[in-house]
């Protein structure tokens, strides 16, 4: 699959928590950081995602912010 997508972090599925609509997803990088993702309950499900699931994480966002 080819994807636009330039940020493109593998990880392991560390943590699922499925709500009634939304989901939060923690991923552990291979660097040891971690980053949750929010994603509809049916994509969690649609994907069977589950922890010690390798995955790939993307990030295509139009901005990012940073605070200091």
């Amino acid at each position: 699959m080819e994807l636009s997508a330039r940020n493109q972090l593998p990880g392991k599925v560390t943590d699922v928590k499925l709500g009634t609509i939304m989901s939060e997803i923690t991923v552990e990088l291979q660097g040891g950081q971690k980053i949750v993702a929010a994603i509809t309950r049916g994509s969690a499900e649609h994907l069977a995602l589950a922890s010690g699931d390798d995955v790939t994480v993307f990030v295509k966002a139009t901005e990012v912010v940073l605070g200091k």
